[in-house]
């Protein structure tokens, strides 16, 4: 099992195309395999894709705005992220507060993995917060409206603090899932692997069973700095998988 971060964990270290490309160094000199993006700081996917391999690291997804997966962007989203060598893109969230805006959602999305699976075996995700896990007015949970039409990433954190039994919910969904969260938190705020009280553990034991060679780790309030942060969460984590 290989370990990736989400970059958007150490944001506070990055303001530019430069200390992206810096931040990349110090991922990897921290242990980390592989990356998902959250942004690019205008930097040219080349120079991205050089710096990834300079260091020795592999991009495995990647969080964009539902835009740019519409059909108008469609084309140079994708030209893009297949620039980055990764496998599977997507959106860390969208509209799905109800049946119309998860079904347009879904729709966006299954739209571009059919063209992106097509071209270049790229499948196209949708990641979770806790609301997904709110029933619509019909009954269904947005999670299953969306990952009926679309691959997910499921954020594991999110699902937990959704009342979700993860084990459960990753067995499944496994054919539909690309790529997991590991994250941990108390009350609804994010913290270190092991600083909280899902049950990572499980988890591992989850995304081990359905196949999945990558985690990710993500922090969304990282403390005191994203650095310090990711590096306490590999540690934990190198010391249970």
């Amino acid at each position: 099992m290989k370990i990736a971060v989400q970059v958007y964990s150490v944001r506070d270290h990055i303001n530019d195309s430069e200390t992206l490309l810096k931040a990349l160094e110090e991922i990897k000199k921290i242990g980390y395999d592989g990356v998902e993006f959250a942004g690019y700081f205008n930097t040219d996917a080349a120079a991205i894709k050089a710096k990834l391999d300079e260091v020795g690291l592999v991009c495995v997804g990647s969080h964009m705005g539902l835009d740019d997966f519409k059909e108008d962007k469609l084309e140079a989203t994708i030209e893009f992220v297949n620039t980055l060598g990764l496998k599977a893109v997507g959106v860390g969230g969208a509209p799905h507060s109800t049946m119309e805006e998860a079904v347009n959602t879904g729709e966006v999305l299954g739209a571009a993995e059919k063209y992106a699976m097509e071209k270049y075996g790229i499948r196209v995700y949708y990641h979770n917060h806790c609301e997904e896990f709110v029933a619509l007015e019909n009954g269904l949970y947005p999670i299953d409206v969306i990952g009926d039409r679309c691959s997910l990433e499921i954020d594991t954190y999110w699902s937990f603090h959704a009342g979700q039994d993860n084990y459960k919910l990753l067995t499944e969904k496994k054919d539909n899932i690309v790529l997991v969260h590991v994250k941990d938190g108390i009350d609804g705020k994010p913290k270190a692997l092991g600083e909280g009280n899902c049950d990572i553990p499980t988890v591992i034991r989850a995304v081990k069973d359905i196949g999945l060679d990558w985690i990710i780790v993500e922090n969304d309030d990282p403390v005191p700095t994203g650095f310090e942060d990711i590096a306490r969460s590999i540690k934990y984590i190198k010391g249970i998988i």
